[in-house]
């Protein structure tokens, strides 16, 4: 792939191409892509796919007013292919609907992911008359299509790789980062995949059961990483979304002072280790961010999302 000049004049050492098999990091303001690797490859994601499952439920519940700490109960259905929770949810259990998009967010919990779906899938507009969890699937891949994200196809909300019908979910480090953009134009997005750690509230027989869920996202408040997501299955491999930002860059011009916000994603697909090769490709976006903005931020014709 065509790579831009700049990037060839610093050396940035301790990654290799080939440590993951896909990655992507851009200029989260601009769309710029500093760099890639067959970032347009179709490949499983794993949970990654939980951050379109939490947009589609954002989305709604700004549409239809929905106050987020309504509650919803996990089905049985939550437990369709096999699907676990990592904390423990069981069906009939109730929790709001932020908690359990910290669940899904922070934790990457299958059956809460399975529980937003069923919830919101009953709630909207069903033409094809689907079972809940099938049209909001329908929802996670029309908001794809409107993100020009056209190598994407999400088959469930929680990202597993089994399915009955034997048809493999796909995406790519490219569309994943439009998803990413997407996401952090979202009010209150970034605030749920910045968290450490969160205490949620399981109400379970009528009792309210605390529990404090980590985020599986082990390089969140680190070299500014605040977010976004970890995914993992045998057949996805390791996989993960990065967004770190710095502080705004502010320069004067006459008497206007131009304040430029200063954010970078970075998406690998099919890693051994995502947090070492996360790490490295963190800090080699920067470099090439820096250099990107010295030379004024070009924009350069198929290199932008």
């Amino acid at each position: 792939m065509k790579k831009m000049i700049w990037a060839l004049l610093i050396g940035l050492a301790g990654w290799h191409a080939n440590a993951a098999e896909s990655y992507i990091i851009i200029d989260n303001q601009t769309g710029a892509i500093l760099d890639s690797d067959k970032r347009t490859e179709k490949l499983q994601v794993a949970s990654l796919t939980k951050v379109a499952t939490s947009l589609v439920v954002l989305d709604w519940a700004e549409l239809e007013k929905v106050d987020l700490s309504t509650f919803a109960e996990v089905p049985a259905s939550a437990t369709d292919n096999g699907a676990s929770s990592s904390i423990g949810l069981a069906p009939g259990d109730r929790l709001s609907l932020r908690d359990l998009i910290y669940c899904a967010l922070l934790a990457s919990d299958n059956i809460a992911a399975n529980t937003l779906a069923h919830h919101v899938g009953s709630r909207i507009a069903n033409p094809e008359q689907l079972d809940p969890a099938s049209n909001f699937v329908a929802q996670m891949n029309a908001l794809s299509r409107s993100l020009l994200m056209k190598r994407t196809l999400f088959l469930n909300p929680s990202g597993m790789d089994s399915m009955k019908s034997g048809a493999i979910p796909y995406s790519t480090a490219e569309d994943l980062a439009r998803l990413t953009r997407y996401a952090y134009d979202k009010s209150g997005f970034a605030f749920y995949v910045a968290q450490i750690s969160r205490q949620i509230h399981i109400i379970r027989g009528g009792i309210d059961m605390p529990y404090d869920i980590r985020n599986t996202n082990e390089l969140v408040g680190r070299n500014g990483i605040d977010g976004v997501k970890t995914g993992r299955t045998r057949k996805a491999g390791d996989c993960l979304i990065l967004s770190a930002d710095r502080r705004p860059e502010s320069r004067r011009e006459g008497q206007t002072v131009l304040i430029t916000p200063r954010r970078i994603t970075v998406v690998l697909l099919g890693s051994e280790d995502r947090f070492k090769d996360g790490t490295a490709l963190i800090q080699r976006g920067w470099g090439l961010y820096d250099a990107w903005a010295a030379e004024g931020r070009p924009s350069i014709k198929g290199e932008a999302l």
